[in-house]
């Protein structure tokens, strides 16, 4: 089984997003997806009701997801982490034991726009439309790494 985990700040708009993106695109007999937030922020909260809603416009359903924090045991449980902006790669990382954890954080759009270090953006102050930017760029990074991992 590869674990992956997706982590904003919240977990509430970006990674809830990724996480069900990347679960409906992979097999769930061979991958398990999951997000978490940085803050402590919406422990036990349900996704924001605009990732809600620009999932159900994708036919996917995230209303089972509930927002949890990320702690470092998820080093051990996850092989891969992917995180959403650089403040989450500089909040994972500081609670990184070695550099095998380290080795496995990633931000997410580097998986689409290789080596160039793009953020995906937080959608919570703005729009809708900021929402259906975000599905989008988390679809495309999505599919990338989709294909890798059934490569490997």
């Amino acid at each position: 089984m590869i674990r992956i985990l997706m982590v904003c700040l919240g977990n509430i708009c970006r990674s809830p997003l990724a996480h069900g993106i990347l679960d409906s695109k992979l097999n769930t007999e061979h991958f398990e997806v999951d997000s978490a937030g940085t803050s402590n922020y919406h422990i036990g909260s349900l996704p924001d009701k605009r990732s809600i809603a620009v999932a159900r416009k994708n036919n996917l359903d995230i209303t089972n997801q509930r927002g949890r924090q990320f702690i470092i045991e998820d080093f051990e449980t996850y092989d891969y982490i992917y995180v959403m902006d650089k403040s989450n790669f500089e909040n994972v990382i500081k609670m990184a034991r070695n550099v095998e954890d380290i080795a496995k954080v990633k931000l997410i759009l580097n998986e689409s726009h290789p080596d160039k270090n793009l953020e995906v953006p937080d959608p919570y102050y703005g729009g809708d439309s900021g929402f259906d930017d975000v599905f989008n760029m988390l679809d495309k990074a999505c599919t990338i790494i989709t294909q890798r991992l059934k490569d490997k």
